[in-house]
């Protein structure tokens, strides 16, 4: 006479496979690499914003208000645009300053990322 054990049955196993983990970690390094090629890029879009508020505000003809754009470009290190590139107009009694332009960033051969900004003093 055999005796049989009965066992529980055996639940499935959890967690995370390799091919997942690495996967998931692929992902967190592009995301990473990304964010530190992008970062520089919106600290400077920052700085045109308030650089380009700040001259409207101070100046009342188109060349003042671009010779204070180019003075805080020349503090805050802004390269992407100048002056030159403000369209300065007055709405309202109000000098009303705006800008637009556009940044890449090269990810890998072929690969760009596009940034396109663009605002105003208003």
């Amino acid at each position: 006479m055999a005796l049989h054990r009965i066992s529980a049955p055996r639940s499935r196993q959890r967690g995370l496979s390799f091919i997942g983990l690495v996967f998931i970690l692929l992902i967190a390094v592009a995301v990473v690499f990304v964010g530190t090629k992008s970062m520089p890029i919106l600290l400077e879009w920052q700085a045109i914003n308030k650089a380009v508020k700040k001259a409207a505000s101070e100046g009342s003809t188109v060349a003042e208000v671009r010779g204070s754009f180019d003075r805080a470009a020349a503090i805050d290190d802004i390269t992407s645009i100048s002056g030159k590139d403000l369209e300065v107009t007055k709405q309202n009694e109000k000098v009303v300053a705006s800008y637009e332009y556009s940044r890449e960033i090269p990810l890998y051969g072929p690969a760009y990322l596009l940034y396109r900004f663009q605002g105003s003093s208003k």
